[in-house]
């Protein structure tokens, strides 16, 4: 019995956290039991998952199962590139110079700034009338 390899690793970018399972396989993508085609339906969010992969000549070469789940479009497609990124530098060590050259492997710290009591927004005051 030939035992299957798996690398997992997580990767979060706003409210968004994805889990990315990296096989060895045809190139097949699924994220959350969907085609990758299907769920990212924006071209700009797929190149930008695919990145990794191209940068290190690995697309292809694995099979890709991601769980996705919280935040946006653009929060997921972050989340899910750091993660991939994450699993590609555990299978093989090399391509970690690669990936950190590209700034794949730094984590996006931006989240949304917090309501503060007595304001209307984050920043934004509630109108001020002197008279």
């Amino acid at each position: 019995m030939v035992e299957v390899v798996k690398y997992s690793a997580t990767g979060r970018r706003k409210t968004s956290v994805a889990r990315v399972q990296l096989s060895p396989g045809p190139g097949t993508i699924t994220v959350n039991n969907r085609p990758f085609e299907q769920y990212f339906a924006r071209e700009t969010d797929r190149l930008t998952v695919v990145e990794p992969l191209k940068s290190t000549n690995t697309l292809g070469k694995f099979d890709l199962s991601v769980q996705v789940n919280g935040g946006g479009m653009t929060g997921q497609v972050g989340a899910l590139r750091l993660a991939l990124s994450r699993a590609l530098a555990l299978c093989d060590p090399e391509t970690k110079t690669v990936l950190k050259k590209s700034n794949f492997l730094s984590r996006d710290p931006r989240m949304k700034e917090r309501k503060k009591p007595g304001q209307k927004g984050a920043r934004k005051k509630f109108q001020w009338v002197k008279r």
